[in-house]
C-alpha cells in the first residue's frame, strides 16, 4: 500500500510549482493511460446532436429549472421503497480513514482516463471515493456509464459514491438514480400544453432516455467485487463517520435547492460533528461568490458559515480546475475548494483576476493549473488552430506576464523574460485581462470549440483530491495528472491544507 505522506513529499518536489517538467510541458513519454481507453474517439461539443441533447440547460435558464419538482418525485419514490428518510449512510470506517474526491469526470476521453493511473496509485487503500458533479457527459444517460464510469474505475477496489451535476440532470436524473441508487425509472407524466413558462419548456424538453438494462448489467460486471458495491439512498446524503460528517447536496441544473432538500440540510447540519460539504456547484470560484439559493430563503453558504454547524470545508465541482479559497469566518477559517478537474477539459485559470473575494489575500489563494500554464496552453492551442504563430506564449513568458499582471511572485523559477508588446496583445486576446473582444477560453470554448483541439496530447492539467481524516485533523491534498508517464509514476502534489478538527 502506498504511503501517501511519502508520496506527497515526493510529489511536492515534482509539481508545476517547481518546474516546467512537473507541469507536463516537456513530455518525453505519453502515459500508460492511453492503453486503458476503449477507443480513440474524443468527446465533441461541436456535434449538433450533442448540443441538441444538452438543450435542457438553456431551457431551464429561459423557462425555469424543474429539478426541484423532479427531485421531489425521486425522493418520494425512494421513501416508498423503504429508504431511510434521514438519508444517512453509516460508514464502516475507523477514527482514521481516507477517501478520494473526483469532480466532473465523465467525458470518456483522454482527459478522463489520464487521471486513472495516478488516482489508483494514490487511492490505494482509501476507504471510498466521491464524484462531485457531472458523472456522465453530455446528458447523464444510463446507457453511457460503461466507458465513462465502470471501465475507467474498474480497478479502484472501494465503493464510489456521487452527487449529480447539471449534466446528469439533462436525463431527468434517470441514469444517475439507476446506477447509484438502484432506482427504477419514474413513471412518465403526460400533461396537456399550457401557455406558461413550464408549458413552453415542455414542448422542447429532452425526455429521459430508456436504459438498456442488459447492457447496464454487463457494464456493472466491471465493478462487481464485493468491496466495490454500494447503494446510496438518493442524490443527496450524509455519510456518518466517528468524527466527521460528510454532507453531499444536489444542486440540480441551475444550482438551487428545493424546499425539501433545504430543510433536510438544515436538520442534518445540526449534528455537532465537524462537517465537509460536497456540492455540485462551488461557493467561490474565479474571485466570485456564488452561494446556491435555498427555496424558502437563504443560501447553502448561510448554513455552512453558521458556527453552530461546524463546517470546516466546502468542496464543489462544475468548474473544471482546482482552486482553494481559505475564507475567514469569525474566529475560524473555512476552506472553500473547487475540485472539478478530474475528467472534463480544463477551464482556464488565467482569466481569474487578483483574488480579493471573501477577504482572501492573493498570496493565500491556490489554483491548478497555474495561471501562467493556463495562458500558455490556450496560446498554444489557438496559435496552432488559427495558424497565428505570434499568439504563442512559452510557459515562462506566460508565467511572467501573469505574475506581472496579478502582482505576485512567479510561483516557480523562470529564466529571464523580457515582456514585449506582442506578448501583451496575445495575453489580452486570450483573456488574461479585460478586453472587449477576446478569444473564447472558458465555458463558451467548452461548449462550442473544444474539438478545435485534439485534447489527446499532454499536458492535460487534471487533478483529484486525497482526503485523510484523523480525530485531530482533516488533510486535503490535490494531486495532478498531466498525461505524461513520469507524473503517473510520481503524481505531483499541487496543494495541501491541514484543517484542525479538535
Amino acid at each position: 500500500m502506498v504511503d501517501v505522506g511519502q508520496a506527497a513529499e515526493r510529489g511536492r518536489e515534482v509539481s508545476s510549482r517547481i518546474s516546467r517538467e512537473g507541469a507536463g510541458w516537456d513530455c518525453a513519454e505519453m502515459g500508460a493511460f492511453k492503453d486503458l481507453r476503449p477507443n480513440r474517439e474524443s468527446f465533441s461539443w461541436l456535434n449538433p446532436l450533442t448540443l441538441w441533447r444538452s438543450r435542457n440547460e438553456i431551457l431551464a435558464a429561459l423557462f425555469g429549472d424543474p429539478s426541484g419538482q423532479v427531485r421531489a418525485r425521486w425522493m418520494g419514490s425512494q421513501r416508498d421503497r423503504g429508504v431511510d428518510p434521514s438519508l444517512r449512510i453509516p460508514m464502516d470506517v475507523g477514527e482514521e480513514f481516507s477517501f478520494l474526491v473526483l469532480g466532473d469526470t465523465g467525458e470518456g476521453d483522454a482527459s478522463q482516463y489520464a487521471v486513472v493511473p495516478g488516482m489508483l496509485k494514490i487511492g490505494e487503500g482509501t476507504d471510498f471515493a466521491v464524484i462531485c458533479s457531472d458523472v456522465i457527459y453530455p446528458t447523464g444517460s444510463g446507457n453511457e456509464y460503461e466507458d465513462k464510469f465502470f471501465r475507467p474505475y474498474q480497478d479502484y477496489r472501494a465503493p464510489i459514491y456521487a452527487i449529480p451535476g447539471n449534466h446528469d440532470w439533462y436525463d431527468g436524473l434517470g441514469g444517475f438514480m439507476r446506477v447509484f441508487c438502484d432506482a427504477q425509472a419514474l413513471k412518465a407524466r403526460r400533461e396537456g400544453f399550457r401557455l406558461s413558462p413550464s408549458g413552453l419548456r415542455g414542448l422542447l424538453w429532452r425526455k429521459p432516455e430508456k436504459i438498456d438494462e442488459a447492457a447496464l448489467a454487463k457494464a456493472r460486471e466491471r465493478r462487481s467485487l464485493p468491496e466495490q458495491q454500494v447503494t446510496q439512498p438518493g442524490p443527496y446524503w450524509a455519510m456518518e463517520t466517528p468524527g466527521l460528517l460528510i454532507v453531499g447536496v444536489d444542486t440540480g441544473i441551475r444550482g438551487d435547492l428545493d424546499r425539501e432538500q433545504a430543510n433536510w440540510l438544515r436538520e442534518v447540519s445540526r449534528d455537532p460533528r465537524p462537517k465537509v460539504l460536497i456540492t455540485g456547484k462551488p461557493v467561490y470560484t474565479r474571485n466570485e461568490y456564488k452561494p446556491s439559493k435555498l427555496e424558502g430563503g437563504g443560501t447553502i453558504d448561510d448554513i455552512v458559515r453558521d458556527p453552530r454547524h461546524n463546517y470546516v470545508a466546502a468542496i464543489g465541482g462544475d468548474v473544471h480546475n482546482y482552486q482553494r479559497f481559505p475564507v475567514r469566518v469569525g474566529d475560524r477559517t473555512i476552506q472553500y475548494i473547487v475540485a472539478g478537474g478530474s475528467g472534463a477539459f480544463t477551464h482556464a485559470t488565467h482569466t481569474t483576476p487578483r483574488v480579493t473575494v471573501g477577504g482572501v489575500h492573493e498570496d493565500d489563494y491556490r489554483c491548478y493549473p497555474l495561471r501562467g500554464d493556463s495562458l500558455s496552453f490556450y496560446s498554444k492551442l489557438y496559435s496552432e488552430r488559427l495558424r497565428m504563430r505570434w499568439l504563442y506564449l512559452t510557459p515562462d513568458e506566460a508565467l511572467c506576464l501573469m505574475s506581472q499582471h496579478i502582482g505576485n511572485t512567479p510561483p516557480r523559477p523562470i529564466d529571464g523574460v523580457e515582456i514585449t508588446r506582442r506578448m501583451r496583445w496575445a495575453a489580452r486576446l486570450l483573456g488574461a485581462w479585460p478586453l472587449p473582444i477576446r478569444l473564447p477560453v472558458d465555458k463558451v470554448f467548452h461548449r462550442y470549440l473544444s474539438e478545435l483541439s485534439d485534447w489527446d496530447d499532454p499536458p492535460f492539467f487534471k487533478s483529484f483530491l486525497h482526503v485523510a481524516v484523523t480525530p485531530e485533523t482533516l488533510r486535503i491534498r490535490c494531486f495532478a495528472a498531466t498525461g505524461c508517464r513520469p507524473q503517473e509514476i510520481e503524481p505531483p502534489l499541487e496543494d495541501e491544507v491541514c484543517i484542525p478538527l479538535a
